[in-house]
């Protein structure tokens, strides 16, 4: 009897690629925890945003049901990708298996966690201080992408990491940075939302940065840019930025 061929392909820097932005991009994600009283597999949906290191972040009510599963078994899920027109199946997602972390008040990520957090739900404001919410950072340990029909890979947790040794500095003075890019440049979310071919919307504005890219939102829009290698500072960053955003195509 033949051995059945596998249906992974071999897993190359675009498959990795485009995990990353199906991670990083996605505004919320349904999760998968198990269910402490059963052990079945419990789903529900999340709002979603990452730390400076592009690990996922979640923030939840200590009262729901998923965040009492995770207190017990640290173990979660994610899926993460939107269906676009025709069929769902025909477009990518991603399923990332995590190992959930607590970042409670006075954590030393919580600050900088809850300022990236807000940026993206900016709504969140309303709820984000009660005593009884908290965040998981949920630590990849491997990824199943499924890119479309025939286009299957597995990836490990690091390919889905930010390993830079400025990821501190970085996130120290990203608001400082944001500050003075549209200081220098007032249009440059309009900018990059046109180079980008982002959905036309009244505005834009940069939400989050760190060494591997940035995002953009307007209202529910948002989307991410992958720089072709990491950023090695703030300045970096701000180089990189202003020649996507005008530099000739």
């Amino acid at each position: 009897m033949k051995d059945q061929p596998s249906p992974l392909r071999e897993t190359d820097d675009e498959a990795r690629r485009l995990a990353r932005v199906l991670l990083r991009s996605a505004r919320y994600a349904a999760i998968a925890v198990l269910d402490p009283d059963t052990g079945f597999p419990f789903a529900s949906r999340v709002l979603l945003a990452t730390d400076i290191d592009g690990v996922p972040v979640i923030l939840v009510s200590k009262l729901s049901a998923h965040t009492k599963a995770l207190a017990r078994d640290p173990r979660a899920s994610l899926l993460t990708g939107e269906p676009g027109k025709g069929d769902p199946l025909a477009h990518g997602r991603l399923t990332t298996q995590c190992i959930a972390e607590p970042i409670e008040h006075g954590h030393r990520f919580h600050e900088r966690i809850r300022t990236r957090f807000l940026d993206r739900h900016p709504k969140a404001n309303l709820y984000i201080d009660f005593p009884d919410f908290l965040f998981f950072r949920l630590k990849p340990e491997q990824a199943s992408l499924n890119a479309g029909f025939g286009r299957a890979y597995h990836l490990d947790g690091g390919d889905l990491i930010i390993q830079s040794p400025a990821n501190e500095e970085i996130a120290a003075k990203a608001a400082e940075t944001v500050r003075d890019l549209v200081e220098r440049h007032p249009d440059v979310a309009g900018a990059l939302a046109a180079r980008l071919k982002a959905p036309k919307s009244a505005s834009w504005r940069i939400c989050g940065i760190d060494p591997a890219g940035f995002e953009i939102i307007s209202g529910d829009f948002l989307l991410r840019y992958e720089f072709e290698t990491l950023a090695v500072d703030s300045d970096h960053i701000c180089s990189n930025i202003s020649k996507i955003a005008y530099s000739i195509p």
